[in-house]
Formats: structure tokens, sequence, C-alpha cells
């Protein structure tokens, strides 16, 4: 898309290094006075919350405990913590601009500047000396080095001279250091992964927007000779076409909500720098793939902070609101901004400023600017969630539908088919998720923190990514679905209409061949106002001992024994309220046993709570084949 159309004039129509000016710098008062009072004395407040801050040391055998004991966060938090606060400084003191927060702002950059490696523990494997200390001879750039850099970079941009006053020798030594660990090995090695110019057959994934937002954004703040800049740029462009091209043309994003704030909103970040940098030369946002990318973010809306999470992504998303208002903006889509509108309210941004809070990943300078800029007109207006009766992705084969377009009221259904070798995929085909009057009654569960063994050979020995916490996925005399490409739904068709939306997909492709299933032809069916149905036809070809239906629910639960599941309104998590179901199920065919799931996780409790309810239905030598037939409904 991007570099058929641009590259050959891009000499021409890029701006140089003196020209590039995006966003007002410290020197321009009149912009920064202008901003809305409270969000201003928001971000004022947190940069003196910081002042003198002890920024942490990171030591050796911190960034070792990734490849000891697996895990990330320790060492994370730490690195994390002081990209927070260098954001949160930097960004008070252009609020202010009385030169308080310098010093500890060059303490931060310098400390960065320090670090042997930007590259996280979890993605230094990589280098040539494997999983262990970074070699710092061989600067490697993942998602962090990357996002590191841009922070600097804007830190720069922002600040500018105003860093001399401190010492002359802070801005030579922050652009020395981005030019070392990112842009030059990214202009120069084509082999790192994300670029997607290896041959691997395999889709790149939010990688390589993220990265290359960042690297675009450093390159256009930091690199001076123009013939690098534009070597630079049109590289930048050959890559993003390596996500763009062969992405989805539904504008799915099979990681999910939480990482499309990381891919489409990545994407839109490094649209936004080449139109800015080529005087909107390079505009591709008339393209109909640019636009779909752009709304799934609103198709996986269910309701308040709740959105459908297939894959690694959370049940409850914060969207960055004015992103999203801004790329609706830029496509024309009032959906989209009427709902980056409500997302700017509900998140209280005119109070409380665009980075409110110490997010799982450190805030971008580079997203924080445009939204500054544009808060005052984006709250100008109420706003509303589009809440779309009918979403149908046939790409990524994924289906949602509710009672009426508009309100959250009634019942939510969506199920997926797809198959089970997606970025960041859980074995999940088949399965579907149930709200009511907006409030979960039957749910994916999400994912755990992260850590070594999250990537790994035993990612599926997790059960969150097993087909059997997963809505009534069969488990066949212990056999799951598998993971893989060649493990897919087959004759797979949506239908909506007033009355009613439906998926219709046959399951059993997803399973191998000791599952010993023939078909599993599985009908999932939105009866608007009145209940979801799902009917199984399955076949065997042999016979199997044992099938096992497993339900996820936050709802307390009562299996009345009567062929009634009943699921009560429950309090979990932090604030949040299940809803109110009654599941009914073939009493004759199955036997009912409930389970707590126990969520001690930092990442899952928060949504979730303590644990979730699982809800096991076993029947005992099924017939060859059959016919079975569940329902949701109020209580």
């Amino acid at each position: 898309m991007l570099s058929q159309k641009f590259s050959t004039q891009l000499p021409a129509h890029l701006q140089d290094h003196s020209a590039f000016r995006p966003y007002p710098t410290i020197e321009d008062r009149a912009a920064w006075n202008a901003l809305p009072a409270r969000a201003r004395a928001a971000h004022i407040a947190r940069g003196a919350q910081a002042l003198g801050y002890a920024w942490p040391a990171l030591p050796a055998t911190r960034y070792l405990e990734f490849s000891r004991i697996g895990n990330r966060s320790n060492f994370q938090e730490l690195y994390f913590n002081r990209r927070h606060t260098l954001a949160a400084l930097t960004l008070a003191e252009c609020m202010e601009g009385e030169g308080r927060f310098l010093d500890d702002i060059v303490n931060g950059a310098w400390a960065i500047c320090e670090e042997s490696s930007w590259c996280l523990p979890a993605h230094i494997r990589v280098q040539r000396a494997g999983n262990t200390l970074p070699d710092v001879t061989e600067p490697i750039v993942d998602l962090f080095a990357a996002e590191t850099s841009a922070l600097l970079a804007w830190t720069l941009y922002l600040l500018g001279e105003h860093l001399d006053s401190v010492s002359p020798m802070a801005r030579p030594r922050i652009a020395y250091e981005i030019q070392r660990r990112v842009l030059t090995p990214c202009l120069t090695r084509d082999d790192f992964w994300w670029m997607g110019f290896g041959n691997s057959g395999r889709r790149v994934n939010n990688w390589n927007p993220w990265i290359c937002s960042n690297w675009l954004a450093s390159a256009l703040i930091v690199e001076r000779d123009s013939q690098k800049r534009c070597g630079t740029v049109a590289k930048i462009m050959r890559a993003l076409d390596n996500f763009i091209d062969p992405h989805p043309a539904d504008g799915g994003c099979d990681e999910g909500p939480n990482y499309w704030g990381r891919a489409g909103a990545s994407l839109f970040d490094t649209l936004e720098l080449l139109y800015a940098a080529s005087d909107g030369w390079i505009d591709v946002y008339a393209e109909p793939l640019t636009q779909e990318i752009g709304r799934y973010i609103y198709r996986a809306h269910i309701a308040d902070d709740f959105y459908l999470n297939f894959a690694d992504a959370s049940a409850i998303v914060q969207p960055d609101a004015l992103l999203v208002y801004r790329y609706g903006l830029r496509i024309g889509d009032p959906a989209m901004i009427a709902f980056g509108r409500w997302l700017a309210h509900r998140q209280a941004m005119s109070e409380l400023g665009v980075m409110q809070g110490r997010e799982r990943v450190p805030p971008s300078l580079g997203r924080a600017l445009p939204n500054l800029f544009i808060l005052s007109e984006a709250v100008a207006q109420p706003g509303h969630p589009p809440l779309l009766r009918d979403v149908w992705l046939p790409d990524i084969e994924v289906m949602a539908a509710r009672d009426a377009a508009g309100r959250s009221e009634g019942f939510y259904l969506a199920a997926k088919g797809g198959h089970n070798d997606e970025s960041h995929n859980h074995n999940d085909i088949g399965s579907l998720v149930v709200f009511i009057d907006g409030r979960p009654v039957l749910v994916d569960a999400g994912v755990e923190t992260y850590t070594a063994k999250t990537f790994s050979e035993q990612r599926y020995d997790i059960w969150t990514m097993q087909s059997a916490y997963h809505t009534l996925l069969p488990t066949i005399d212990g056999v799951q679905q598998q993971p893989g490409a060649a493990f897919a739904a087959r004759c797979v068709a949506c239908h909506a209409d007033d009355a009613s939306a439906s998926l219709t997909l046959d399951i059993a492709g997803a399973y191998p061949s000791t599952a010993k299933l023939t078909s599993w032809q599985r009908t999932i069916t939105l009866r608007r106002g009145a209940e979801i149905t799902i009917v199984d036809t399955f076949e065997f070809a042999a016979s199997a001992e044992r099938v096992e239906l497993s339900l996820l629910t936050p709802c307390a639960v009562t299996a009345a024994g009567d062929g009634r599941i009943v699921l009560a309104a429950r309090a979990f998590g932090q604030g949040q309220q299940a809803g109110a179901a009654v599941v009914r199920y073939d009493a004759a065919a199955f036997n009912v046993a409930t389970e707590p799931v126990p969520i001690t996780d930092e990442r899952m409790g928060p949504v979730w709570g303590d644990h979730l309810m699982r809800i096991i239905l076993t029947a005992h030598n099924p017939p060859m084949k059959g016919e079975r037939r569940f329902s949701v409904s109020r209580a």
C-alpha cells in the first residue's frame, strides 16, 4: 500500500529535519497555556510528585530472572517506572515552562542512556549470545527499545535547548544512543523478524506497526542526514506494508482489542507521522482497509469497559480515547468519532489529562501530544458508544450480535471460528461469549501475566489457552483442540436479520484424529429479545467413552439438577457486576459438576476478582451421532 505508491517520489516530498514540527514545543507557550486548565494542573501535579525521583537500579541478576525462572515482571516494573516518570516529568515541564523539572528529566534520560540494553529480557533471546544478559555490541530492537527511543526523541523535540541549561552534553548523548541502539541497526539489518522481510510464512503481528511508529518518530526527530532520513522512511514503509498488505480485509484484529491499541492504533500513529512529514502527501485514509482496521475497536465493544476478548486480551479495556477520536476524524466515520468522544468523557480526560497513571506498559509521548492538542475539541460534545446490532468479520470469522443497536440492555452474543494459529492464539474455535443487560454471563477468561511459559512450547499447558476452559467446547476422552493452522473451523456461515443472528460452523477440524470426530456441526443463535441457543449435531468415527463440555462464568452458580443451571448476579473484580441467566441442557444426557477456578494473577484479578466458576457437563458413552441443544435465557 505505502511503498508502492510513495517510495519513488519520497525525496521530493519528505520534510527535512528542521521543517518537521508537527506539534508545539515548549517554546510555544500560548499553545501549552491554552490547554484545559484542569488537565494542565493534573500533569504538573504528576510531575511534581516525581521531583527528586530515585531512579531505580536495574541489576544484572534482575535481568537474568527471565532466563532463570521465567519471571519478566520484576525487571519490567523497574524498567517501565523509569519511563513512566520521564514522560510525566517532560509533560509537566512543557505545561509549566519554568525549568523546575529539567534536572530530573536529564537524570532520567541519562539513566536510560546508561542502560546496557533497551531490549526487555523476554525478547533478548534473538541475539547471537542467546537468552542471557544483553550483548552491548549487538543492539536488539524490540518493542520497548523502540518505545524508549521514541520517548527520548520526543523529549529532545519538546525541550530542545532547555536541556542545555543542565548540561550541553545531554542532547548529544541522547541522540547518539538513539542512533546506536535503534536507527543504525534498523537501517542496516533486515533480519529482525517483525520487519517481515524473511520467508517465515507467518503474518507479522502488532510488533510491526508498534515498532515502526516509534522507529519513524525517532528518525524524523533525530536523523539529520537527508539521505539516511529518506532511506529510513522508505524502509519503514516497506516494512509496514508487510503488516498492511496481508491484513484481513475486514479489519479484524485476531489478537483482540487490547492489541488493537498497538496494532491498528500503532498503524494510525505511523500513518499520522508520514502524513505530517510529507505535508499530507502520504495519505491512505481513503483506503477501505485503513478504515476497516480503525472500526474494529468499536465493533469489539460490548458495554461500558467490556470488550470482546478472544485471544490474549482482557475483557476490560480502556482504549486510547483521543486516538480513537482522531482516527475517526481521519476516516470520516461519525460512529468512531462519537465513540472517541464518549471514551474521553468516560476517562475524565478534561480533568486528568492524557497520561493518567501507571499503565501496564509506558505511555507514549508521541500519542500524548496530538491527544492534548485535540482534547478541547473532542470533549466539546458528549459522544456515545455505537453498540452495533450486528458484526460479522468474515476473514477472522468472528460474529457479534445484540438485541438492538445502540443499547446494552438485552442479550449480547459473540462467537468465533477461525483457526488455531492466530497471533496470541487460544484454542477456542466454536467458543462464545454471552452478556445480558451489559453484564457478563458466559465469558472468555482472557490471559494472565506473561511469563517465559506464555510464549514457549508449554503455552497450551496454561489453562486460559485450552479449549477445555472455553465455552461448550468438547473434550473427548481427554482430547482437546490443538494449536496450528491445520486445526480450523469448516463450513463457516453467518446470518443476521431483524429476528435473529447466527453462526454455523463445523468445529471437528480443530481436533486431532485421536478425538475420533467425523463432524461437530454447531449453530449458535441469538433470538433477539428471547434467548440464545447452541445446537450441536455430532458424529464420531469410533465410539467415545466420555465427552466433557465447560462453561466459564463470573456468576454465582446453582445446578438445579433438572436440566437448569441458574446463574445469579454477583459482584466481582473492581466494582463489576455479573448478569443473571438460566442455562438449559438435556439432563438425561449430562451430569453436571461445578468447580471454582481460583485467580491469583495480578493482571487477571482486577478483571474477574478472586475466582471464576467452571461448570462441567459430562456425557458418558455418548451415541455415535446425535444432537444436543443448550439455551441461555433470562433468570
